[in-house]
């Protein structure tokens, strides 16, 4: 699971963890427009959505998410950050024209976007959680 991003907002480059307070993912609307989400819940915020900022897509089809009104959303990243196995950190690119799937939820007035993810299918990564990469 990526624990931070980097992407371009309004002309303006930015690199957000998760774990900062605040931490802000584009979505991109149905409309062609971006705007800034909150990236999922820490600990230390109020509110009922769920604690973190990934969703398991199998969560998501066994209907896990159901009560917070999911809906699928395009993430456009640049690139994301995970740390392996052995505690080292890698960058990714985002291929262009693919998107990182999230899942925008709602708890009445409140909006989240929770990275999508799932276990990678090749044996030999050495990551136990991927983002859902998706092509327009």
């Amino acid at each position: 699971m990526p624990e931070a991003v980097m992407y371009q907002h309004q002309g303006k480059k930015y690199t957000v963890y998760f774990a900062r307070t605040n931490a802000m993912l584009p979505v991109r609307l149905a409309s062609g427009e971006t705007r800034l989400v909150n990236w999922g819940r820490r600990q230390d915020e109020n509110g009922e959505m769920p604690l973190g900022g990934w969703a398991r897509l199998q969560s998501i089809h066994d209907g896990k998410w159901g009560q917070y009104t999911p809906k699928p959303v395009r993430l456009p990243i640049d690139k994301f950050m995970k740390t392996d196995y052995e505690s080292h950190v890698h960058w990714h690119e985002v291929t262009r024209g693919q998107w990182i799937q999230g899942l925008l939820a709602q708890e009445e007035s409140e909006y989240r976007v929770y990275i999508v993810t799932i276990i990678p299918e090749l044996l030999d990564v050495c990551y136990d959680r991927w983002p859902r990469i998706v092509a327009r």
